[in-house]
């Protein structure tokens, strides 16, 4: 399963909970100011899952406030940025020159480096609040600040396109999280990074006052999230996903290119490593290899094979043999065991 950190304030006597609380989060977020006018009953539980550069926190919480001053930005910053997921309750957010109100699948980002006040306060009869989301080092985001400030508290909708993607994301890692090896942190990181670089590209887009290079790097984001929405279509090639962003095939080559990478090897890359994910994951071990490989688009199980095996040097039922005794195996562990076998039979 993936690294994680637990809170819950069940294992702490009634009467230090929200003492203890508050002490938590400046341990795990940064120095603020936590009050709440529930302290005398306060109840909080927290999960932080390790993906790499990012962490994915889920949270449930009764009504307080989180204040953030220039004072405590001073004894100590992080550089985060900080994604919020409302998914119960109401969450207020007032900044300098902002101020809103989040209702659930609402997506908002705040920046640890600025003075902000958070107000989490309940709906209807519910007691607790529910939230989920990201701290994400500022260098890992591809675009310019100017324009990630320019997102800075706005309201982002998780409930449609790009937005949903995420969200979906999001809550099906922290539900599934045992399903992973710890290895996958990074990889599933990564994706996380993808996918809220182009919710804020689609969201830049059509400010025509960023730069060229501002306008590609969104545009690419924007392709790799489309792209991981339809892994499992075997008609997702270049030409298709040219047509999809209305731009030529040799301008989709020319963009992926400035990055290093092929379409085609990219594409072939994040199905290879998905399947590999899933032949790796017990709860999956009754799944027929051939429908993990179309899951993946690959329909075709022979092409499956030897792409995978050109890939991590080990066939596919081997790799799941080997993969589902032991999350330890890397595939270049997998390929020399596989070899050592070859020359004993």
């Amino acid at each position: 399963m993936l690294v994680e950190k637990a809170f819950s304030t069940q294992d702490v006597f009634v009467s230090d909970r929200f003492a203890r609380w508050r002490e938590h989060v400046l341990r795990t977020y940064v120095p603020a100011e936590v009050d709440s006018d529930h302290a005398a009953n306060f109840a909080a539980s927290q999960r932080i899952l390790d993906l790499g550069g990012v962490q994915l926190w889920t949270m449930e919480h009764s009504p307080m406030t989180l204040r953030r001053t220039q004072k405590l930005i001073q004894q100590s910053d992080p550089e985060f940025y900080h994604l919020s997921l409302n998914l119960r309750g109401t969450m207020g957010l007032t900044s300098s020159d902002h101020e809103a109100e989040y209702e659930p699948y609402d997506l908002v980002l705040h920046d640890t480096s600025r003075p902000h006040l958070i107000r989490a306060i309940t709906s209807h009869d519910e007691e607790t609040i529910l939230g989920t989301g990201l701290f994400i080092p500022r260098k890992l985001l591809p675009l310019p600040e100017n324009a990630i400030d320019s997102l800075r508290v706005r309201r982002l909708s998780g409930r449609e396109g790009i937005g949903a993607l995420l969200a979906q994301f999001l809550t099906q890692v922290n539900r599934d999280s045992g399903s992973y090896r710890p290895d996958d942190g990074p990889r599933l990181g990564t994706v996380a990074v993808d996918l809220l670089s182009a919710l804020f590209a689609h969201a830049l887009e059509a400010d025509r006052s960023l730069p060229p290079e501002t306008h590609r790097q969104t545009l690419v984001l924007r392709i790799r999230a489309f792209v991981q929405g339809r892994l499992h279509d075997p008609q997702l090639t270049p030409p298709a996903i040219a047509a999809a962003h209305h731009i030529s095939t040799s301008y989709l080559h020319r963009l992926f290119q400035e990055h290093g990478l092929t379409v085609s090897g990219w594409i072939r890359r994040q199905r290879l490593e998905h399947a590999r994910r899933d032949l790796a994951d017990p709860a999956l071990h009754r799944t027929p290899i051939h429908l993990i490989a179309s899951r993946w688009g690959y329909p075709q199980a022979a092409d499956f094979s030897r792409a995978f095996r050109n890939a991590y040097g080990i066939p596919p039922k081997d790799y799941r043999r080997h993969g589902s005794a032991s999350a330890g195996y890397s595939g270049n562990s997998l390929a020399a065991d596989h070899t050592r076998e070859q020359r004993h039979s």
